[in-house]
């Protein structure tokens, strides 16, 4: 899997980088499939009356498909937990629906009816 980090409005770290890395390639034991995955990691803006708000957008390339996920928060490091949590669920529906698929096209090889 190619991964490609990009940040927006703040300095990218090694630590930022490899913490990212990481979480993004152990989606790999989700869906094996996963071909390029885009990250960009940034604060919005300095305007907020909350403080800093900061986003972690991931676009994950499989075949025939891209799985965008955006998360905001206050702290980037639980932005980036949060994209993967939520990249984690899509990409088990996404497997779950291609069995399902997979199943169907088994049953109406052998002609089995539901």
């Amino acid at each position: 899997m190619v991964i490609n980090i990009q940040g927006t409005d703040i300095e990218l770290t090694d630590a930022i980088k490899q913490y990212a890395h990481d979480k993004i390639s152990s989606l790999t034991k989700y869906f094996e499939n996963i071909q390029q995955a885009d990250i960009d990691i940034g604060r919005r803006s300095n305007h907020h009356k909350k403080g800093k708000v900061y986003f972690a957008e991931v676009n994950l390339h499989v075949p025939g498909k891209i799985v965008r996920v955006e998360k905001d928060c206050d702290e980037l490091y639980k932005a980036i937990d949060k994209v993967k949590d939520h990249l984690k669920v899509e990409l088990e529906d996404m497997k779950n629906k291609m069995r399902q698929v997979d199943r169907q096209e088994i049953r109406d090889q052998k002609g089995y009816e539901i």
